[in-house]
């Protein structure tokens, strides 16, 4: 008598043909089954019959291994918003490009979620979509379709910033009554969010914090942070969240006072350290000298909004040093590295506490004086770079008898 095979899923009262493999794979249902699905149960005899036995079981599999391992890296609303900007930005500009070429790497199915304003991740895209996104990622054909940042310090709801008395945020920053239409267009922006916040606490008085007086160089060292806080902002357009430890880093390359432990003396030793570090070989690729310049109008824009705007601008400052030191808890570093660099991050932290404290106490007409006279060292700051590497330039041809390209 020939052998009976249990195609049914209900048991058998014959023990022998309860055993798994006497069971018919459920997908060709011509080989017995070897293997069980985690996600469905469903008994498969080989890999193809695994990969066909259901398109959406699969995927819904290797979908979740792909989440579990980007947990750490889940973005909010507004990073997600952004991600959906730029492949909007990508595929309309792809179809301006291409108008005589048929297809578009991104799938008909992709494109409607996109247009349609869906939300979408990189996992819903193909294999072929995701190895053409990641490349016009690393070719920088997608920097040019991010929105370019602006900076909050340049917006009209930056003059209408207050705190408290005491240098506290206050519940709601007033808006000063120049006019009643002035103050409806304004309020029709409702920019303030894109203000950072104030100190969530009253600021002690800087007596409080030091037995000495204030050393009469904190508004020249201010210059020096105010620079490489909108340096900082400007090379992340505007996003430190996405990486507070890199952001921060960069922060203290550039600043003398916060990484160095300098003390620049005047204004122009202050500039002239700024557009040095600008113009170095680290970050020339962001425009150099002429980068520089449009920075230092940066400064003179923040110092001429006044005290508030400057809190908030060292409170945000404060904000990134600790969000670095967050951060490095779960770096793997060696104990003599993360010692090494917690402590100039905490270091940094106080000086920036310190100084924002100090800020809060001066008066309206400071910070107008100190504008005034970044602007007229700007010239000469610029004139002492170009001649400085007019000069290292000239030396190396000297040195080597060979003539140099000549940067324009």
């Amino acid at each position: 008598m020939s052998e009976t095979v249990i195609t049914s899923e209900a048991a058998s009262t014959s023990t022998q043909f309860n055993h798994p493999s006497h069971t018919i794979c459920r997908v060709c249902e011509k080989q017995f089954s070897q293997y069980t699905c985690p996600r469905c149960n469903i008994r498969y005899c080989s890999l193809h019959c695994y990969k066909s036995h259901s398109l959406r079981c699969t995927e819904s599999f290797m979908k979740e291994n792909v989440v579990e391992e980007l947990q750490q890296l889940q973005s909010d609303n507004e990073t997600k918003q952004k991600m959906l900007d730029i492949l909007k930005r990508f595929h309309e500009e792809e179809e301006t490009d291409s108008m005589d070429e048929d297809d578009s790497f991104l799938s008909e199915e992709t494109i409607q979620k996109i247009m349609s304003g869906n939300q979408i991740s990189i996992d819903d895209l193909s294999a072929e979509e995701r190895k053409h996104f990641q490349r016009a990622v690393a070719s920088g054909e997608l920097s040019k379709l991010i929105k370019p940042w602006d900076p909050w310090w340049l917006k009209p709801s930056a003059k209408y910033i207050s705190l408290s008395q005491d240098g506290a945020s206050l519940v709601q920053p007033l808006v000063q009554q120049d006019s009643v239409e002035s103050s409806e267009n304004y309020m029709e922006g409702n920019q303030f969010h894109d203000i950072p916040p104030g100190p969530g606490t009253p600021l002690p008085p800087i007596s409080r914090l030091s037995t000495a007086g204030p050393s009469p160089l904190l508004a020249v060292h201010l210059i020096d942070i105010i620079y490489s806080y909108c340096f900082t902002l400007r090379l992340y357009n505007g996003d430190w969240q996405s990486d507070a430890q890199e952001s921060t880093m960069v922060l203290l390359s550039v600043s003398s006072v916060l990484g160095k432990g300098g003390q620049p003396g005047t204004v122009l030793e202050a500039l002239l350290h700024c557009l040095e570090q600008t113009s170095s070989s680290s970050y020339r690729h962001m425009g150099g000298l002429q980068f520089g310049l449009g920075l230092l109008d940066d400064v003179i824009s923040l110092l001429n909004l006044g005290g508030a705007a400057l809190v908030c601008l060292l409170c945000d400052t404060q904000r990134l040093i600790l969000a670095a030191e967050k951060e490095l808890k779960s770096e793997k570093l060696q104990k003599s590295k993360r010692v090494e660099i917690k402590n100039k991050l905490k270091s940094a932290e106080r000086k920036v506490y310190f100084i924002m404290c100090w800020v809060h106490e001066q008066p309206a007409e400071v910070w107008l004086s100190l504008a005034a006279l970044v602007n007229k060292e700007k010239s000469s700051a610029v004139e002492c770079v170009v001649s400085k590497r007019g000069a290292v330039r000239t030396e190396t041809v000297e040195r080597t008898g060979k003539p140099l390209i000549k940067e324009i």
